[in-house]
């Protein structure tokens, strides 16, 4: 499968693909197979076996990591053969980690303080949108000791509802599809007085991200990591 993949993405023989494995599997560095085994390779330069040995692990993590997300699931007992077969066909750990969040462990959150509160069942009617009265109507039935009014209820089965939305890997998928086409990233100075700090063209800054090229990406990166810039992405 691995090897299948790097044939199509590089446009390589078969045979070039297997050589180029084995060669690394047994520890040949990059420059070494680029300068010493081109006859084996098939003259393969340095930039294409970079990227042959980048994607090469790449593939092995994410094949090695959907064994252990299968395993995993299936130890909790909700894996089924939609599921795994969703998880089998995802081609990035992006796509992998999405499947995979409904089923992590999660840190106490406002939807799972609600789950214990047993407003659950309110945010699935809720949900389903189904009612035939008033949704304050019904969250009257939940009033508790723990949630005291109506509107609470409803409070807590939103914030159910917003997590099951943010845990689903269609929804991620199309949220991330919609962001990066028309998405704004948007850039302000932390500090007016930082003139001379090299960044001054981001002190004010805003670019589609469709459009941002890499070398601009990561000197963003680099003057929020400084301390200089405040970034966002507006939607």
């Amino acid at each position: 499968m691995i090897a299948k993949t790097l044939e199509k993405e590089l446009n390589l023989e078969q045979w070039q693909v297997n050589k180029v494995i084995k060669l690394i599997d047994e520890g040949n560095t990059i420059p070494f197979i680029a300068r010493y085994r081109k006859d084996v390779t098939g003259s393969l330069n340095d930039e294409l076996l970079r990227k042959f040995d980048e994607r090469l692990k790449y593939l092995r993590n994410l094949e090695d990591k959907k064994t252990k997300i299968i395993e995993r699931i299936d130890n909790l007992e909700k894996l089924d053969d939609n599921l795994k077969n969703q998880i089998l066909n995802a081609e990035t750990l992006v796509e992998l980690d999405d499947l995979y969040r409904p089923y992590k462990s999660k840190k106490r959150t406002r939807a799972t303080i609600a789950k214990q509160k047993g407003l659950e069942p309110l945010a699935s009617l809720i949900l389903a949108q189904e009612v035939k009265e008033p949704v304050s109507k019904i969250a009257e039935n939940y009033v508790t000791d723990e949630v005291k009014t109506p509107k609470e209820a409803i409070e807590g089965a939103q914030d159910i509802i917003a997590e099951i939305i943010s845990d689903n890997s269609t929804f991620r998928k199309k949220i991330r599809q919609n962001t990066f086409y028309n998405g704004v990233i948007e850039t302000k100075a932390k500090n007016k007085d930082e003139s001379a700090s090299g960044y001054e063209i981001y002190f004010n800054y805003s670019e589609k991200l469709s459009k941002i090229p890499p070398h601009r990406i990561l000197a963003i990166n680099r003057a929020e990591n400084e301390g200089i810039i405040k970034v966002k992405v507006d939607i």
